[in-house]
This record gives structure tokens, sequence and C-alpha cells, in this order.
């Protein structure tokens, strides 16, 4: 199969979908790998590790989506690119198409096979694709908010963590998962107090045992939630549903509640954000105000760090890339069962139950 690996060409993106190892592995296999010119100087590996690994370096994104069958990116494609892409095609990336009505009617057009890494669910119900980005996401979504609560930044003057002859700051993690439990272990590690809510008991009692005694997990009810946001200096989000839209777990009312400088960072934003007053935001220009609070709504967080999030993403995607490209890709799909999990677009249709009912379009599983 000829594999296709293009620049990332969303705003600040520096991942690339594809380590030189990678390459290696694939063109071992039997399969040729076209890179495009560039696509790894923003995580640190050049046109010449490629090379070097057996890649073929094309100067075009025209010129790889033209050749390529497997089309393997990080993010989403961007309207840019919407245009090179051609009927049975496939593609595999982060797609979160509950979020985007318009980027999923475009896949449908282009009569492409679309595999979320997102929704790729393995048999004990785990996201072996999206964990590794959670977690990153997790760590620096806290970071942004201790960054955030400083007072020339815009926030409360807080310190995020624990000193002598103060109050801790108190954090409240919306959500167990494990971008929650990854901001809510970096927020305990600083001394701060850290509440977790979910609505999964089993969660609930797992963070109890592997947690510090400054972690609290409690139930996510709605009277729960308004109970803690006026003690928050920072409540992040961190809702799942694989495949669907977020829910919206914070209200535009329910920001009266809180503190003036406190911070709301959204770690659901690629789902379309379980806070009402989200909006999608840039590594450039990251934050924005509403009612006195201070929202952090980065929508690809793990850029920050290009070179760590592309290495623990690859060795994660390597194995279902090579899987994907051994085809016939009904082999594949009946030979790998997650597979199914992450198909969310077959040649005009949408195949993922979530992602249809949070769109209110029609649905086809496969097999179609």
């Amino acid at each position: 199969m000829i594999i296709g690996v293009p620049k990332e060409v969303k705003t600040e993106e520096y991942r690339v979908a594809l380590l030189p190892d990678g390459v290696t592995e694939l063109v071992r296999a039997g399969h040729r790998v076209l890179v495009e010119s560039g696509a790894g100087r923003g995580a640190g590996w050049s046109d010449d590790s490629f090379v070097q690994a057996g890649a073929e370096i094309v100067a075009s994104p025209a010129e790889l989506y033209a050749e390529a069958e497997l089309i393997v990116k990080v993010k989403e494609p961007q309207t840019t690119e919407i245009p090179f892409l051609r009927p049975g095609q496939i593609l595999f990336c982060f797609l979160h198409l509950a979020a985007s009505r318009q980027l999923t009617e475009a896949l449908l057009s282009r009569g492409v096979i679309a595999f979320a890494y997102e929704t790729l669910s393995d048999a004990a119900g785990r996201l072996p694709l999206l964990a590794p980005m959670s977690d990153i996401a997790g760590r620096l979504g806290l970071l942004a908010a201790a960054h955030y609560l400083q007072k020339p930044s815009g926030g409360r003057g807080v310190l995020l963590g624990r000193v002598a002859g103060a109050m801790p700051a108190r954090v409240l993690v919306i959500g167990g998962g494990i971008a929650g439990r990854s901001a809510a272990m970096s927020a305990a590690a600083l001394g701060a107090q850290v509440v977790v809510v979910d609505t999964n008991p089993e969660r609930l009692r797992e963070i109890a045992e592997l947690s510090p005694a400054n972690v609290i997990p409690l139930y996510a009810s709605r009277a729960q939630i308004l109970e803690e946001l006026p003690r928050a200096d920072v409540a992040i989000g961190a809702v799942l549903i694989p495949g669907a839209r977020a829910p919206t777990v914070i209200e535009r009312d329910d920001l009266s509640r809180m503190k003036p400088g406190s911070v709301i960072v959204d770690l659901s934003i690629d789902q379309g954000g379980c806070v009402a007053t989200s909006q999608p935001t840039t590594h450039r220009d990251p934050t924005f105000v509403v009612d006195g609070i201070i929202h952090y709504c980065v929508a690809n967080i793990p850029s920050a760090v290009a070179a760590t999030s592309t290495q623990a993403l690859c060795h994660a995607t390597l194995p279902w890339i090579v899987r994907l490209a051994e085809g016939p890709l009904e082999d594949a799909l009946r030979r790998f069962p997650p597979l199914v999990s992450s198909l969310n677009i077959y040649k005009g249709q949408i195949t993922h139950p979530a992602v249809a009912q949070s769109l209110g379009l029609p649905c086809r599983p496969w097999p179609i």
C-alpha cells in the first residue's frame, strides 16, 4: 500500500503522524511511504531522517494526496485539505466529527473511508490511541491553569499549590478519565486541594484507592458541581463520551458562582466543549474572559510539546497503521475488531452511532 504523511496545516499544529522508525517498519513490510517535505520539522525530525528510514519526500500536499491510498495525519483535515481527498481513500487521524457537522458533511461528500483515533476502543473499553494525548493534555492543562491564576496573567493571584501560612488552591476536575486524572494528580503533587467528580462509581473507587489524601472523589451530580464551583480556583472540564459531542456540565449562569479571576480549562473542547461558554482557542491566543472567568480552550494542547506527544502518539498508532495497510480493508476490519470502533465514515455513510446521533444524521454501522 502507498501511505501518505502530509504536513499538518492546522494552526500551531507541530506534530507529525509517523516517526522515521515507523517508516522503517512499514517499508520493511513492503509498503511505500510518502512524506511531505517539512512534515516532521515542528516535532524535531528532518526530511533526511525520513529518507534514511526509507520514505520518499514529496514537495506538495497535492502530489501526496494524489498518490497515497492511506493518509495518516494527526489532526482532522482542514478546509484547504478537503479538495485533495478522493473516493475510496483511507484517512486515519483525530477527527472529532461530533463537534463539526461541516467537516462530517465534507468527508461524506468526498466518499472517503475515515477512521478516527479517538474512537478506537479495545476489548476492555479503553481508548489506546486517545489515551497518551489525554494524559499530556491533562498535565499541560493544569500547568496552564497555574499560569493564568497569576495576577499578571489576569488571575486571582493564587499559587496553585501549598505554602506555609496560606490556604492551598482548590481545583475541581469534572471527569475522572485519563485527562481528568492526569490533571488531578498534577494538581495534587503541587499540594492543591483537588475534588474529582465523575458518574462512574468504579472509577471513583479507583481514584480513591490510588490518589493521595488531598484528592477527594465525589459523584458528579448537578448539585455537587454547583456546590463546588464557588470554592474552586480552577475548574477543569474533562468529560468524554467516545464519538459523541461532550455534554455541557457548566452552564453560562454557573459562572456567577465562581470567584472572579478563577480559571476554566476545557479539555473537552475537541468534542465541542463541556462548558457552555467555551469556544476553541489556539496556543497563540489561548484564553478569553467571560463574566470575569478566564477560559483556556486550546483545541490541540499536546502540540505545545510536539516532540514528546509525537513519540507517544506514533508509538500507539503504528500497530494500527500496519494493520490497515495490510489490507484488504474488509479483512482488516474482520481480523481486528477495534478498527470497527474507529471507523466513522465509509464511502458516504456515517458508521459510528455516537457521531450520527450527535449530528442528527443517519447511521449505517459496519458491515454496510
